[in-house]
This record gives C-alpha cells, structure tokens and sequence, in this order.
C-alpha cells in the first residue's frame, strides 16, 4: 500500500508568500551578492601557470638526500618501521668505495599509501629522508606511484631550504632545554666529506715524500 503524504508543519510557522514560493528573488540577491564580490582583489593562483611556493615547514613528498652522487642513507630501515601506511620499503648492500660502508640497493616509497606525516624525516639519523615542497603529483596507473631511486634521489644543492630548517628547529628545541653544544651532535655521515678530504691530504703528502698533518686527519676523525 502507498504511503500517504504528512504535513509536518506546525501553527507557528510562517507562511511563505508567492514569491517566496519562486526562490526567484533570493536567487537574484546570491547573484548580487556574486557579482559585488568581483570587484575586490582576487587571491587565486591562475593553476598551473602561476603554482603556489611552499614555506620551509611545508611538508611535501618524502625525497632521498643524494650527496656526491651516492644516496646519504645507509638502509638502516628506521623510516619504513615508523611509517604508520607501510609505504617504505628497501633493501640495504654492502658496499666497499664509501665510508658508510653500506647503501639502498633499492629503495621504494608508494605515494599513493604515503600520508606525508613526516614520520621518516623524524626518525632518520642521518637527514637522509626530507619532506620536500613538491605537492602537485598526478598518476595515470597505480604502478606510476611506486617511486624509486630514480624518483626519489635528489641533490642535496636543491634541499638547502628545508635541511637548514630542520637545522634551525631541532637545535632550537634543544637550546631551550639545556645549553647546546653543536659539537655534541656532529652527524657521521654528514662530514664524512671533510674525512675523507683529510685523508687524501695525508696521503698526498705521504707521496711527497713529507710527514702527514696529523692535526688536520685528527680534527676529521673526530668530527666524523
């Protein structure tokens, strides 16, 4: 059986009158209201000739921190443990021209499970995992958002902005707690470069037939 139509409403209620009951002229009040609006400046960006540039704190897609041609990170699997999607795995191999002694032998971040939370930019005891400023992705098939070395390798030249910000925040947060010392938290791998530079200079001057500068390998083992 059909049901039957119920009148709801109740004594109180206004009755709408015949215009009201066009909507016509609040219809002409939202296009007035409209077309003042268009006088005043406009705040958009005309997408994708003129693209909006993120602050240092934007947190963009996670990218890998290349360093004279090599990956910094050492796979030590941190990121992709705290990664709360599972959007990072990798697999680490030994290798015997660096001084870390091991590198990504692949490495694959799924964009389309990544929830660009920063989690792996925290955790990395190497800063070699960043959150960039890139945030206009497109995919035309799922497989298109597997990003690996390929994609995700970018020089270190092109992260100055967001690696001096992490620079900036994290020793603030120590400074306000204690007196920080800079020496304390020397990076191993982040001058690792000025190392090895004191070791080729010893061995150059080993080949000259000259006695070593100790000072100066001593002051790059040190801060390595």
């Amino acid at each position: 059986m059909p049901g039957q139509f119920v009148n709801n409403a109740t004594p109180e209620e206004r009755k709408l009158n015949f215009w009201e009951r066009l909507y016509l002229p609040e219809i002409f009040k939202g296009l007035g209201y409209s077309a003042s609006k268009m006088k005043l400046d406009s705040y958009a960006f005309e997408y994708p000739e003129e693209q909006w540039y993120p602050p240092d704190s934007y947190r963009g897609r996670p990218v890998l921190v290349e360093e004279q041609g090599r990956p910094r990170c050492v796979a030590c699997g941190l990121c992709a443990r705290s990664c709360p999607p599972l959007a990072i795995s990798m697999q680490a191999h030994e290798v015997t021209d660096d001084i870390k002694e091991r590198e990504p032998e692949w490495f694959e971040i799924n964009m389309l499970r990544c929830i660009y939370c920063g989690f792996c930019e925290e955790v990395c005891p190497e800063e070699a995992i960043v959150m960039s400023k890139e945030y206009d992705m497109t995919f035309q098939h799922r497989d298109e958002a597997h990003f690996g070395l390929d994609k995700l390798l970018i020089p270190k030249e092109r992260l100055t902005d967001r690696l001096s910000f992490l620079e900036r925040r994290r020793n603030r947060q120590f400074g306000e707690a204690w007196d920080y010392q800079e020496e304390n938290n020397v990076h191993t791998l982040r001058n690792r470069l000025d190392y090895l530079a004191g070791l080729e200079e010893a061995v150059a001057r080993a080949d000259e037939h000259e006695p070593p500068n100790t000072e100066i390998v001593d002051e790059a083992a040190a801060a390595a």
